[in-house]
């Protein structure tokens, strides 16, 4: 079996399981997606308990589904979020929180985001910022407790993570979070080169910081 082909059975594995035993959100299942799971805003709450949070000014967000509730608690908390667009499609979208005036939970979901961002920034090398980023969160398909990640196999998680490091927006210290659902945490996930590890899971169950 080929890297690529055990990534995608592992994907498939837990896919199934969420399905299965009825943890995803999505009537049909997440196959093909970051799940979008029972117990995410729970997730969130856990996360926000963190004194890495707590630190952190702006956070940079993935702009999956089950990633809405730590969204809405950056915002809500009047932290600056900066949102991957999907697909990267436009680049990333930056918010205020203290300039929403209750419209939070609106602007941490996808379309909301658009309609309140204060500004875009471009992906890519001639792209610029003019602030520190504190702490990354992405979506994933699934993770081990070395922090080895895999998504939904566009590549779209590393691109961002890369790109920020590139920019100088964040360091080794950088606290890069991922929130799932426990059946999402493996015991080994394989990497390839140009996967980057994270350093903290946060499910239901546990803060694990690596």
């Amino acid at each position: 079996m080929s890297l690529k082909e055990e990534k995608e059975s592992i994907r498939k594995s837990i896919y199934d399981k969420l399905f299965n035993e009825g943890q995803s959100l999505r009537p049909n299942g997440d196959y093909g997606k970051i799940p979008d799971f029972k117990g995410s805003d729970i997730v969130a709450e856990l996360l926000a308990g963190t004194d890495e949070w707590k630190n952190s000014k702006t956070i940079f967000c993935s702009p999956d589904s089950a990633q809405i509730p730590v969204r809405y608690l950056a915002l809500k908390e009047n932290k600056n979020l900066i949102m991957a667009s999907p697909n990267l499609e436009h680049g990333y979208l930056y918010l205020e929180g203290n300039k929403l005036n209750g419209k939070e939970r609106e602007a941490s979901t996808k379309e909301g985001a658009f309609n309140h961002c204060s500004k875009f920034f471009d992906f890519g090398e001639d792209s610029s910022f003019d602030m520190a980023i504190d702490m990354v969160v992405e979506g994933s398909v699934g993770v081990d407790r070395c922090g080895n990640r895999i998504g939904k196999g566009k590549g779209y998680g590393d691109r961002e993570i890369e790109d920020l490091f590139n920019k100088n927006l964040i360091n080794e210290d950088t606290p890069l979070v991922t929130t799932i659902h426990p059946f999402q945490l493996l015991d080994h996930i394989p990497m390839e080169s140009h996967d980057r590890r994270l350093n903290m899971i946060v499910s239901t169950d546990e803060v694990i910081k690596i």
